[in-house]
């Protein structure tokens, strides 16, 4: 996601998110503890809780971003739109709302429904660099004013897609190469299988 940065070689500075934690949880995303942000995204890593946004605008398109070249992690992906972690009694909307202005610059007087729509949890490896393992919350927002100042330490690239035929085409976005964690929250959403009762369906 938007943090998982830190070098894990020898001879450089570390990544000053080496020493930042994050919400260790178990299956139902209930909290048992805190977990050093780079060991649970290193070696068999760690279950954590995490966060994926999806931006619109009035018309229905939703804002790719695509990931900087400095991410460890799927850098130079592209996700929809920004994702994170939660930092310990941070609620996952005020966690959005947060990364929203820090990445892109929107702020809440551009949208007014911000809110939680699905929950999941899934595994995945990214080459040799490491892996997520997270249990996912889904947001949904809808800007009023499309006005962008994205952070170009964390995006390098953005772009308005149709929402359903990203779905419905994707060889169409096969260049782009979609973040995991963002083709799960489509298919669920667009597939109807969201968790609106605050369950975690499990993904692989």
């Amino acid at each position: 996601m938007s943090t998982e940065d830190a070098d894990t070689g020898g001879g450089t500075e570390p990544h000053p998110n080496a020493a930042q934690d994050v919400v260790a949880v178990d299956g139902d995303d209930e909290q048992t503890g805190l977990v050093n942000r780079l060991d649970a995204h290193t070696g068999e890593g760690q279950r954590h809780r995490a966060f994926t946004a999806l931006v619109f605008d009035e018309d229905g398109r939703i804002l790719l971003a695509q990931r900087a070249s400095n991410k460890r992690l799927w850098d130079t992906s592209w996700d929809g739109t920004v994702a994170s972690h939660p930092v310990e009694g941070q609620s996952q909307t005020d966690a959005t709302e947060q990364r929203l202005e820090e990445e892109l610059g929107i702020t809440p007087d551009q949208y007014d429904d911000l809110r939680v729509t699905d929950r999941f949890e899934y595994k995945q490896r990214y080459e040799r660099e490491g892996l997520e393992w997270e249990v996912c919350a889904v947001l949904k927002v809808t800007l009023t004013d499309t006005d962008l100042d994205p952070d170009t330490e964390e995006i390098e690239g953005l772009l308005w897609a149709d929402y359903d035929l990203l779905y419905e085409n994707p060889e169409w976005y096969r260049q782009l190469r979609l973040c995991p964690w963002f083709e799960i929250a489509m298919r669920r959403d667009q597939e109807g299988n969201t968790a609106g009762d605050g369950s975690v369906g499990f993904e692989r």
